[in-house]
């Protein structure tokens, strides 16, 4: 089993989270890893498929999105600046709205992530991504092995 969280806050450390979370030791089959700050940190990392996506230049995107503050919002900023009206209205909450995304949100995420996104060129510029696709790849060589 894989599960993923965010980190939300780079005073935490993300070993520590972790065990505090389990409270002991964690069953061999059970891989829980933290996207450095949020996800949303992860699906950037894909630059160029990102910019791409949301029609804005590559430039916008930071080399090392781990480094984002509030990778949610930041991606929300982004997507304001698209030249699509379309993604603009999916991804950026309406105006007086409470909520920091729009109402398609996770929908149009999710159909960035299923079409478009590679998890090794986004790798390079997630040093927490790319350390879990390594962990992954240890834990399924392991259960190929057995």
């Amino acid at each position: 089993m894989f599960m993923v969280a965010d980190l939300d806050t780079p005073a935490q450390c993300p070993s520590q989270l972790i065990q505090s979370w389990l409270r002991g030791i964690q069953h061999p089959q059970f891989l829980l890893r933290l996207a450095v700050m949020e996800i949303e940190s992860w699906i950037m990392a894909d630059r160029q498929a990102c910019a791409d996506f949301l029609a804005i230049p590559v430039h916008r995107i930071p080399q090392e999105t781990d480094t984002i503050p509030h990778p949610k919002e930041f991606l929300v900023t982004l997507a304001r600046r698209s030249r699509k009206k379309s993604l603009r209205e999916a991804l950026v909450p309406a105006s007086g709205a409470t909520s920091v995304v729009g109402r398609a949100y996770n929908s149009c995420l999710w159909e960035f992530v299923h079409n478009h996104w590679n998890g090794s060129r986004a790798s390079q510029a997630s040093t927490s991504l790319r350390r879990t696709l390594d962990r992954l790849h240890v834990v399924m060589a392991a259960r190929s092995d057995s």
